[in-house]
């Protein structure tokens, strides 16, 4: 519908905006190609695209509902889609939006979203937990290599290897793209794993589209590298590129390259650090003996070492002032005890029939028995003990004290 209209005889702002609203609603539905640039999701119904024209500068505001967007999929930034939209007048504010009612990843990413879809398959059984990953030996003896035959891959891995460290390899040359990429890859992954003398395996190819890539995303390639008991560096593409493999190998390197630098030591490093950790222990002993030098000195200026003796001059004056105290206890203990037992003797003494006779008195016996005047016979011979021996008598008269 025209409307006419003039500086006299303007229209209403909101009665253009609701024809334009109305003329755009009529439009229908239609088919788009486009590129995701942006998701802005909320916690209500109403969620926010921005979609970008995928080879000009042109992009625009897409609504949508999160059933649609959860009916998608996996919908990274940057993802390829096929949207239904319908082309909407906002009347409060005038502008133009368009409505998604259906949305579809294509091309690279459909291919991404079912890459995340696989990765997030295979983070749930636990094949890229961190417990998972083993340490690369310090120095391989041998180091397993699976790449394409006489790719750039292989020459770059072999040389800038043998540039830091003299190593020896054992490879793999197998199929790096295509369908039967992915089988040989792990058939020749399970011969390395069984080789006595590999330490570490390395799986290495050049940069390349996403399609090109697509056998190291393989669910059985990342199976076999998760159980693979020798370590594996995955050394795919270049540092944008991150296969599924990437996820499940001990070490990522982001080219081939790099994984060199990952598998062997620098010998030039090697050779300074072991110079430097040579001097850093000479030094250290060094420092060790000087230090051990001064404390013996000290202790040498100490009294007790620059005079032994002088320690024990107190401990022999103490010495003999106990052993004099000793000598006059026991002096004064024999005293004590001597005039005791001269006391005793005296008393033993006194009681003696020795210090009897010693006064002039005299013992009479007759065989065991003392003799006394009332037991005495006349005639009797007896025996008279003094204090200087015996005399023999013979009894001749007797006479008893009462007459």
């Amino acid at each position: 519908m025209t409307m006419t209209s003039s500086p006299e005889q303007p229209q209403a702002l909101a009665r253009v905006v609701g024809a334009v609203a109305d003329w755009v609603g009529r439009l229908g539905e239609i088919w788009v190609s486009a590129q995701v640039i942006e998701i802005k999701r909320r916690n209500y119904a109403t969620q926010f695209l921005t979609l970008r024209d995928r080879t000009t500068d042109v992009s625009c505001s897409v609504t949508t509902t999160a059933f649609v967007l959860d009916q998608a999929g996996a919908l990274p930034e940057g993802s390829e889609v096929v949207a239904r939209l319908k082309p909407r007048v906002w009347e409060r504010t005038g502008s133009l939006n368009f409505e998604c009612l259906e949305l579809r990843v294509a091309g690279a990413g459909r291919l991404l979203a079912e890459l995340d879809a696989r990765r997030r398959k295979l983070q749930a059984e636990g094949l890229f937990d961190a417990h998972r990953k083993r340490p690369l030996p310090f120095l391989p003896r041998r180091i397993g290599l699976i790449t394409g035959k006489g790719s750039d891959a292989e020459r770059d891995v072999k040389r800038n290897t043998h540039r830091r460290w003299p190593a020896v390899f054992e490879i793999e040359h197998c199929l790096v793209q295509g369908p039967r990429a992915a089988s040989e890859v792990i058939d020749a992954l399970a011969r390395l794993d069984a080789h006595p003398e590999v330490d570490v395996i390395v799986i290495a190819r050049g940069g390349g589209a996403l399609e090109d890539l697509l056998p190291f995303s393989d669910e059985g390639m990342v199976r076999a590298v998760a159980a693979c008991r020798t370590p594996v560096v995955s050394a795919i593409g270049h540092e944008s590129d991150v296969p599924l493999i990437d996820f499940a190998a001990d070490v990522r390197a982001s080219t081939p390259t790099e994984a060199a630098s990952r598998i062997v030591p620098e010998l030039t490093f090697e050779e300074a650090l072991i110079a430097e950790t040579r001097e850093r222990c000479r030094a250290a002993a060094l420092g060790r003996i000087e230090r051990c030098g001064k404390e013996l000195a000290q202790l040498r200026t100490r009294p007790v070492l620059a005079s032994p003796a002088a320690a024990l001059t107190g401990h022999v004056e103490r010495l003999a002032t106990l052993r004099l105290r000793l000598i006059t206890a026991a002096e004064r203990r024999i005293t004590a005890e001597q005039a005791a037992l001269d006391s005793r003797l005296r008393v033993v003494r006194a009681l003696s029939p020795s210090a009897t006779l010693a006064r002039g008195y005299a013992l009479l016996t007759s065989g065991d028995a003392p003799v006394t005047a009332a037991s005495a016979q006349i005639g009797q011979a007896v025996v008279a003990h003094v204090a200087d021996g015996e005399l023999d008598l013979s009894v001749t008269a007797t006479r008893s004290n009462d007459g």
